[in-house]
């Protein structure tokens, strides 16, 4: 069986929120009996300028053949689209009509304001969640999301996050082998479980000018070690006091909940990920013990790993 599959681009469009997922869905149609029949639709036939400068050649939404699936691209020119009736109307038809809609990064407004995404739950790339939260308060956003899927409606999170998209739809169309081969083809890992953070402790407390985030880096590959205040102080060549207090300025977090925040990432991407038990993870990520670890979840993800497991499976 064939899947038809149309991405639909504007003026403006992220170039690799569409060239991302299209070269995902060629390779799996190498691997795959039947595959994709691939068509890149614009409100107007012809070559579409991304963000880039770089245009791609474009069919008419009106001569689009019958789809399967229609995505959608972000990109700056995503509010100029948004408002546009012409796309909001094949956006709905498709709805309507097809198995499945999904958008890219910010292709999430076009959704939102064409209706698909009122009392479903959604996400978007994080620098845009909060002005996408407050001008659509009916959508259920859960910004620290990599994809979701709500019935037949997918959205995705920044850019390359398209990619653990379309993996993950063809995975659905396919199977898990032909989704795993197109990522090795890529060179990407199959796989980021939807419910993966977009952020990590590294980047969201290291400061560009900052002179923790090689510590930070340090103690990421020693998490089965105490990573006492004392020892890591010692790796600041800094007293124990005056670490302290210079982390939490620098950081806005004590030193141990910056630890902490960094064995749950550690280890919840272990759980998704792979076959060791909850109590080798908890070791293994310095937890010690595995309701230790399950108290740390709740207080960052507000679920136990045992949940983050079943979802992750559920997702393969």
């Amino acid at each position: 069986m064939t899947h038809s599959l149309g991405l639909l681009i504007f003026p403006g469009f992220q170039l690799l929120d569409a060239a991302g997922p299209l070269a995902a869905f060629e390779i799996a149609g190498r691997y795959g009996e039947g595959g994709y029949a691939l068509s890149v639709l614009a409100v107007t036939e012809g070559e579409v300028k991304s963000s880039a400068g770089v245009a791609l050649n474009a069919v008419a939404i009106e001569r689009a053949l019958p789809l399967d699936t229609l995505m959608l691209a972000g990109g700056d020119g995503v509010p100029q689209a948004a408002m546009d009736p012409a796309v909001l109307a094949f956006v709905r038809l498709m709805h309507s009509r097809a198995r499945r809609v999904a958008s890219v990064c910010s292709g999430t407004y076009i959704l939102a304001e064409a209706g698909l995404l009122d009392g479903k739950r959604a996400t978007t790339h994080w620098s845009r969640s909060a002005d996408f939260a407050s001008r659509y308060p009916k959508v259920r956003l859960e910004p620290d999301r990599i994809f979701i899927r709500d019935g037949s409606v997918w959205s995705s999170a920044g850019i390359t996050a398209g990619i653990d998209l379309a993996l993950a739809l063809i995975a659905e169309d396919l199977g898990e082998p032909i989704a795993r081969r197109t990522a090795e083809q890529l060179v990407v890992y199959r796989r980021r479980p939807g419910g993966q953070s977009q952020f990590s402790a590294l980047l969201a407390m290291e400061r560009p000018e900052g002179r923790f985030g090689p510590l930070l880096a340090w103690a990421r590959e020693r998490l089965a070690e105490p990573l006492s205040i004392e020892q890591l102080a010692e790796q600041a060549a800094m007293s124990p006091r005056n670490f302290a207090r210079r982390f939490l300025e620098e950081t806005g977090s004590t030193p141990a909940r910056a630890i902490e925040r960094l064995r749950v990432e550690a280890a919840r991407e272990w759980i998704g990920g792979g076959a060791e038990s909850v109590e080798q993870i908890a070791l293994r990520a310095g937890f010690r013990d595995p309701d230790r670890m399950r108290r740390a979840f709740i207080r960052a993800f507000g679920q136990s790993p045992q949940a983050m497991r079943r979802v992750a499976k559920a997702q393969m």
